[in-house]
């Protein structure tokens, strides 16, 4: 019998042994409360002891959350209505002010944080065109939501991280005028830009013709000068060769001059034979005579 009361008690001590522990991980807040008031909520990670019986202890996520919400149609500041499809990914940093003001019920939580970003989206469509909305804008209008949104959300213990818009449906009756506009735009865009290159290219092609004839003009100033230390050197080597044998020089201007006269066979030329440019000609038939 004794045995019997020492093996419960010793069961009973390791019962209550163990309920005075638990555990926090890395990826976990804990609250503890002491019959339902919040005693303690900041734990580090590790093994924590509480009251058997008169503790207990709640947990909830430490890491990244996402709230996926539900399409909803919001109007634009044309009153055009749109069907936006959006996601958050917010997390708990205040896991008393979280629990205190949800009473850590996660779906009341989910409910609130919808509300708050549904409410910032709206009134940034609200404030946009709609080209503004489906345009570049879009993620300007994303980083405003997340900022607007957290401040509101604040005060539940929630740090929104971010807000992203991951579709925006526009109705069958304005979707062809809203293409169609975009399509102008863009064909706008591209008329600019092929008008610029034209330009540059004339621009180019002006500089390229200005180059070439600045350098045909040096090319032929060079060349001139070129010909005249030219000429003005054979003029001085026919000067001396004249110089030296006056009658082998003109002998050989004559044979120039006939070679040059006589180039083709159909050449033909009326002159006196007696004339001065027939005179090596007629000392040479002369002479065979």
């Amino acid at each position: 019998m004794n045995r019997t009361i020492l093996l419960i008690i010793v069961v009973a001590l390791g019962i209550a042994g163990v309920s005075s522990l638990f555990i926090v991980t890395e990826t976990e807040y804990a609250i503890k409360f002491q019959l339902g008031r919040i005693v303690k909520f900041d734990y580090e990670p590790g093994i924590h002891v509480k009251l058997p019986f008169v503790n207990n202890v709640r947990k909830f996520e430490r890491r990244l959350l996402t709230l996926d919400t539900s399409p909803e149609q919001m109007l634009t500041s044309e009153q055009k209505f749109v069907a936006v499809d959006s996601f958050v990914k917010w997390r708990i940093i205040d896991v008393s002010r979280f629990y205190t003001s949800t009473q850590g019920n996660e779906r009341i939580a989910l409910s609130r944080l919808d509300s708050i970003v549904k409410d910032r989206i709206r009134n940034q469509i609200a404030s946009r065109t709609l080209v503004e909305v489906i345009s570049e804008q879009r993620v300007t209008t994303m980083l405003d939501i997340a900022k607007e949104a957290n401040s509101a959300a604040t005060e539940f213990g929630i740090e929104i991280v971010d807000v992203r818009i991951k579709a925006i449906e526009l109705p069958d009756d304005v979707r062809e005028s809203v293409f169609r506009r975009m399509a102008a735009d863009r064909q706008k865009e591209a008329n600019l830009y092929r008008f610029e290159g034209r330009e540059s290219a004339e621009r180019i092609r002006a500089g390229a013709d200005r180059e070439v004839q600045v350098l045909l003009a040096e090319a032929e100033r060079e060349g001139q000068t070129l010909r005249g230390e030219g000429d003005a050197l054979a003029t001085e080597i026919y000067a001396e060769s004249y110089g030296q044998d006056e009658e082998f020089y003109a002998f050989y201007r004559s044979l120039q001059a006939y070679g040059n006269s006589f180039g083709a066979n159909n050449d033909v030329m009326v002159l006196n034979p007696t004339s001065s440019f027939f005179e090596y000609f007629g000392s040479d038939i002369a002479g065979e005579k």
